[in-house]
Formats: C-alpha cells, structure tokens, sequence
C-alpha cells in the first residue's frame, strides 16, 4: 500500500496530522470529483425523468446502491441508503411490529445511537437486557446466551467500540442469534472503513454503517437488509398493501434454520416509494426505492458509491493491515509513556482491537490533552465520553478519555509525533 500516494488525495493533511477517522474520516479527491459531477454535468432527480440526464442520474444512483451490497457481501439483501448509522438504527427500531413482552438485548459499549432507539421502545412495554463487558471491553458470550430468551426478538450490538477499539465476536453472536431464533443487528461503523466485513460470514439480518466514516460524504449512510426468502411471502402481501408487516423473529424457532428476516415498514412514506395509489391504498416498491421516500441526497449517495470504489481500488486487506502496523506501534508507546494510562486492549491482544485508542494522562483532563495536542503539534484527536456515556460511568471515567483513531492515510512518522508530543505533555502534568 503506498501510503504517500494515498495522501495525495488528501490535501488538508499538509497542514495537520489527523487522528480523528472515528469520528468521521476525510473524504480524497476522486470522492469530491464524484459528488462534484454530478452537480456539474447530470444534476437530476432519480426516479422520475426519461430524459438523458436524468436517466444517467439514476443509472450512477442505482450502481452506488449496487457497489455497498457487493462491499459487505449481501447482493443478496436490500441496501437502503440513509443519513447516518443514526438513521439506520432507527428505522429498525421504528420500523419493526413490535409487540408489548418482546425482549431486546444490547450492550453497554453501544454508542448512544445503539442504545437509545432501543431505550425508548421501553415506553412501548419491550423489555430491554443490557450486557455490561469487562474493562477491556469484551463481552462474555455465556453473557449473551443466558441473556436471550424466547421472548428475545433481536440483539443489538457494535461491532468494534468506538470508545475502546475492541472488537466483538460477531461471527459466534449471529451464530447464537440464528440457534436461538432471535434477529441481529449488527452496528458496524467503526467496523467496516477498517475490515473485511460480509453479512454472509456473519449471518446478520440488519447491518448498519456510516459513508462518512469510510471516506465518503457526511450526510450518508446505509442500513443493510436481509432479502425475504420464501416463507415470507405473505408478509409481502401485507406490505404491498400500505400495512405494517407483523409477525416475530424470522427463524425457526425449533431448528434455528433461517426463515428469511423481517423487513421494517418504511418510515417515511410519499414520493418515489410507491408503485401505485388507491383510494383505499397504496403498493409500495421493492428494493430500496421502498425505503427512500421523497428526494434523496443523490450526490451523498454517489459520493459513496466512489469511496467504496476507492476502497475496493487499494484493498480493504491491505487498509486493515496497514493500520494494525501503526496500531501495534502507537500501544507500545503509549504504555511506555510515565503517567498515562491506556484504556481497552493493550499492545499484548492486537487481534482484540482496531485502530482506536483511548488513553488518559494523570493530572490532566481529556479536552486539555487534546488542546495541547493541538496547540503543539497540530494533532487532532477527540475527546470526551465520545457519546458513550454509561460506559464511560461503568469504568469510572468521569470525564471520558482522550481517543486516537487511525486510517489508511496516516503514517509512522505521525504516529512517532503524536508519542513524542503525548511524552512531554507527560512530564509537564
């Protein structure tokens, strides 16, 4: 992976050292030409024009669509494009048929976006189990397994913390969720910028992620679908008609064989989404055209489909790689820093975590490590509860931690400025 080469796309990093992809990564050049092309050479709405421009615009609309299923492995499911994982979430959350004793399963490393849909389904009487992991922030699966029950509808889970950078077992959590016939959703937008990540692997029925934090623009995100196998069918019905589809977990019960996944009700309904209006109805399209009601942002969703495309183009391997390197490098120096302490997987479990690296330096507060960073070396990292709070209450971190977060762009030399600058910070506090 030639590094140097990468940062070329990437101008805003002559000036700084940006260690802030966690929060949202920058976007290179290819993905601004992108988003930049079609406002200057085929601005049209999609769905809706027989004209040249606007038929190019919903052929590069349609192939965006196209390009992030073939990216997580699920050309066979249904990708609906959205704000943000945010947005995602919440579609589940709003979409599905609840019933008054269903039983949701989380965890407490969720980020507030994972956490809170489900909390205010709690108004609604579903019951919520919430699994508190270890300081490193790993969760017991025997946790998990004695948390799900019969009345457990879905689990709800990220795969890497976006506070502590561990990883989650998601293979062996959809493997558990597919015996006990219990739906996954699976939060992956710290996951998937940084790794290989296939539904198929992973079995998951919901997968939800952020275009923002893999290069492409803000304002752009992706919620996943399981396809509706047969078995289903007569929930289609029910949809075709304008009707909330209901039912309960779309797995065998008994044998754990997939039934095919529920597909939450569109939440927005108007235009663009439906085939045909009656006066006692309306059909709704299949496919994500069904889930995008209204005028879309056409732009964020092409700018996505060129970072998938640019990601794809360097290997999603060789980004993993690359910044497990710089990861491996960044712990080791971190723990030999006096006075700091590091939060999550050490150096010693490389394979637990990913790019993400909280710490905190004794004597001096998240915002203030950030702002020195900032003030001397033009370093950028995030501090805070990094909308994590009641972890962050779980682990007696009262006022968060200060986080370094890594990306394909980023470089040993920046890693050994960060070190170097964190080193005598140290000493001064």
């Amino acid at each position: 992976m030639n590094v140097q080469e990468i940062r070329s796309d990437f101008p805003i990093l002559n000036d700084l050292i940006y260690l802030d992809s966690a929060a949202t990564s920058l976007t290179p050049e290819p993905v601004l030409e992108a988003v930049l092309g079609y406002y200057r050479s085929y601005r049209a709405n999609v769905g809706r024009g027989v004209y040249r421009q606007a038929q190019i615009a919903d052929q590069r609309y349609r192939d965006a669509h196209i390009k992030v299923a073939s990216f997580v492995g699920g050309k066979d499911g249904t990708a609906v494009f959205t704000r943000n994982a945010t947005e995602s979430i919440n579609l589940v959350a709003r979409g599905l048929d609840w019933k008054r004793g269903d039983r949701i399963v989380t965890t407490l490393l969720e980020h507030h976006s994972n956490l809170l849909p489900w909390m205010r389904l709690k108004e609604m009487g579903i019951d919520l189990e919430v699994i508190a992991p270890d300081r490193m922030g790993r969760i017991d699966l025997a946790d998990l397994e004695r948390a799900i029950n019969k009345k457990t509808r879905l689990v709800a889970m990220s795969h890497l913390s976006n506070a502590l950078g561990t990883i989650q077992p998601a293979r062996e959590v959809g493997r558990i969720c597919c015996e006990r016939g219990a739906l996954f959703l699976l939060d992956a937008a710290q996951s998937l910028p940084h790794m290989a990540v296939n539904v198929k692997d992973i079995d998951c029925d919901f997968l939800c992620f952020s275009g923002h934090k893999m290069l492409g623009p803000t304002g752009s995100g992706v919620l996943w679908i399981r396809e509706l196998e047969e078995g289903k069918r007569n929930g289609e019905q029910r949809r075709a008609k304008g009707q909330r589809m209901s039912g309960h977990a779309s797995r065998n019960q008994d044998s754990g064989k997939k039934l095919g996944s529920m597909e939450p009700e569109p939440l927005l309904v108007g235009g663009g989404m439906v085939e045909d209006v009656l006066d006692n109805g309306f059909t709704i399209k299949r496919g994500y055209e069904g889930h995008e009601a209204g005028t879309p942002d056409i732009s964020a969703g092409i700018g996505l489909g060129a970072a998938v495309d640019y990601l794809a183009r360097i290997g999603i391997d060789e980004v993993h790689d690359h910044e497990m390197s710089l990861t491996r490098r960044l712990l080791k120096g971190l723990e030999g820093i006096g006075g700091l302490e590091v939060y999550g997987p050490g150096a010693d479990s490389p394979m637990e975590r990913g790019g993400v690296v909280s710490f905190g330096i004794e004597g001096l507060l998240p915002h203030e490590i950030a702002l020195m960073l900032d003030q001397a070396s033009n370093i950028c990292i995030r501090s805070g509860h990094h909308c994590c709070i009641p972890l962050m209450r779980h682990l007696g971190l009262k006022h968060g931690t200060a986080r370094a977060s890594l990306y394909l762009y980023n470089t040993d030399e920046e890693i050994e400025k960060l070190l170097e600058t964190l080193e005598q910070i140290a000493r001064m506090a």
